[in-house]
């Protein structure tokens, strides 16, 4: 046990430097390691969520340092997210649905990490814009908060291509939301999680695994130095999209 937490540490590290070089926390892909060492499903949300939070608030300071956070566009967006999210993560549900939301749930996010280079490439030539609608921006943020709050996926991987498709700010804007985005519905998602019995002992719970939160640390540190070197991003959502798909497909399988 001792040497798979190490080797998971290592794998998390690794992915914390991947995803924090692109302004992600990396929830989707530390479920996709968890669950495919079978780890008690009730702790994966816990873990990941708490992993996000570490990994996603030096990339927000990061950003609010370059001015690059636009806090006036985003309020509406996270206004029923946050709620959403804590709701989301008091839900009790049992094994089964779990890792069938969860599984459903990768599989989407696989796909959104391939196709949205393409929307970015392609959101000039189709001139979509946000949608004018009041209750639109509450309704999408509430809706990726709630299920990012039940399954342990900070949000910013469903966000960010709505937020890309629709023209709504620049890129460099953009992964700067997804990034808030990603910090206070993992905080709140967290809190809903630790909320129900019988990990509400959260300390206690999540000492075992005090490597994994070591790893993301570091592995964070080194995604934000990484950010302002040219890495291939188009590739690493791939490669991360290719693992998350797999974790999807295994489950679902094992599951219908």
């Amino acid at each position: 046990m001792a040497f798979g937490t190490a080797g998971l540490a290592l794998l998390f590290l690794f992915t914390a430097a991947l995803y924090a070089s692109v302004g992600f926390g990396g929830g989707s892909t530390y479920i996709a390691l968890l669950a495919l060492v079978d780890f008690d499903y009730r702790a994966l949300p816990i873990i990941a969520l708490l992993c996000n939070i570490i990994v996603v608030i030096g990339g927000t300071l990061r950003f609010q340092k370059r001015g690059l956070i636009p806090w006036q566009k985003i309020w509406p967006i996270l206004i029923l997210s946050v709620p959403a999210a804590w709701i989301g993560g008091r839900i009790i549900i049992d094994r089964d649905s779990f890792l069938v939301l969860l599984g459903i749930s990768l599989a989407i996010a696989s796909l959104l990490l391939v196709i949205e280079p393409l929307f970015r490439e392609r959101k000039h030539a189709h001139q979509l814009q946000w949608p004018q609608k009041s209750w639109f921006t509450p309704f999408t943020g509430g809706a990726i908060g709630f299920l990012s709050g039940m399954v342990g996926i900070g949000g910013g991987i469903f966000l960010a291509p709505i937020l890309l498709l629709t023209n709504w700010s620049d890129s460099r804007r953009i992964a700067a939301t997804a990034s808030v985005f990603i910090l206070v519905n993992s905080v709140s998602g967290l809190a809903g999680q630790l909320m129900k019995s019988p990990w509400e002992q959260g300390s206690v719970v999540l000492l075992p695994y005090w490597p994994l939160f070591l790893g993301v640390l570091i592995g964070g540190q080194i995604g934000s130095f990484l950010a302002s070197k040219a890495l291939p991003e188009l590739w690493i959502k791939r490669l991360t999209a290719l693992l998350i798909l797999y974790v999807a497909i295994r489950i679902l399988w094992q599951q219908f």
